[in-house]
């Protein structure tokens, strides 16, 4: 039963992070740009999913709480800051999809709060990841570090690194759903933001090993090697086939690529972390709450999930296709 709970947790932070990763990436793109019709066609392009999209961060914060509540109740006030930068940037960017259409006058406050806010909700997300995986102090069942622990030069870096993959989620998706000029862009600066994405995952992957050397071995130690040594394989592959579609000038793929350079990178950190909730100090098992209660719960994921599943992919079946003449 542990292992289904910790499945519907690391599904539903996947999806969350593909999903609102490309509209963060486009809020995140969008100060790039002054002009008017871009902006118009960059956020109509997110504006029917982006709030569909979060409904897989709620599903990943319940679940973390209700099927591992020692992990919640530690990573908790570890991660305060973060989590409540987070917040506030997602609701100046849920805030402004609405408000900048019916004003003139406070447009560019609602633009600057767009850009602002998506910026902010990423950088947030990376900089916890960072935390988490360079470990929290525990004591006995508790937090025992101070308010500033998550702060530091590896979370900045991952902060950076989730900030750079969103974007090139964001562009990719332009190039998807976009025609003229936009596309055009989105296609030049999806070139540098896969360049910038490797060469952050290249450092962020350097340093992991030298937090802790159960990282390393992990990652190094023979036979773990035989089965690690895929990944990073598979990175280059993707890479390899991202530049080749962006060459082409393909429309699809690069999006779908890049959905795969997530999900590999998703899967070293599932690597690293195993079996750890709160690496190196909480492991799933301790960190589960009773089976009874884990049972309870199954009832309502086995017809909730389903639900969530059907109506995210008849929004997108409904409004595929390039954007056109706007949203609102």
């Amino acid at each position: 039963m542990v292992m289904f709970w910790v499945s519907v947790l690391a599904i539903s932070i996947l999806l969350y992070i593909l999903l609102d990763g490309f509209d963060l990436g486009i809020g995140i793109l969008f100060g790039l740009t002054g002009s008017e019709e871009r902006r118009r066609a960059m956020m109509s392009a997110a504006a029917p999913i982006w709030d569909g999209n979060e409904t897989w961060l709620v599903l990943g914060g319940g679940g973390l709480m209700a099927a591992f509540p020692l992990a919640y109740a530690v990573l908790m006030p570890a991660l305060y800051t973060p989590m409540i930068a987070m917040l506030i940037g997602l609701i100046f960017r849920g805030v402004a999809f609405e408000f900048r259409w019916r004003t003139q006058r406070e447009r560019n406050l609602w633009d600057i709060a767009f850009a602002a806010g998506s910026l902010l909700a990423a950088m947030a997300q990376g900089v916890a990841l960072g935390a988490i995986l360079q470990g929290i102090h525990v004591e006995g069942r508790h937090y025992g570090g101070g308010w500033w622990d998550w702060l530091t030069p590896f979370s900045i870096l991952t902060g950076l690194s989730v900030v750079v993959g969103y974007a090139l989620l964001g562009a990719t998706w332009l190039v998807m759903k976009t025609e003229g000029e936009l596309r055009d862009e989105a296609y030049r600066l999806s070139w540098w933001l896969l360049f910038a994405m490797i060469a952050a995952m290249g450092a962020v992957s350097l340093a992991t090993p030298f937090l802790h050397m159960e990282y390393a071995r992990r990652w190094f130690d023979w036979p773990n090697i035989v089965l690690t040594a895929p990944v990073p394989i598979a990175v280059a592959g993707v890479t390899l086939l991202l530049l080749r579609s962006l060459a082409n000038k393909q429309d699809h793929r690069p999006f779908f690529l890049t959905l795969a350079l997530f999900g590999l990178s998703y899967a070293g950190l599932g690597i690293s972390m195993w079996p750890y909730i709160v690496p190196r100090s909480i492991t799933i098992w301790q960190a589960a709450s009773p089976v009874n209660s884990q049972i309870f719960m199954l009832v309502g994921v086995v017809g909730l999930v389903p639900l969530i599943l059907a109506y995210t992919s008849w929004n997108y079946w409904v409004f595929r296709g390039k954007v056109r003449g706007g949203y609102h």
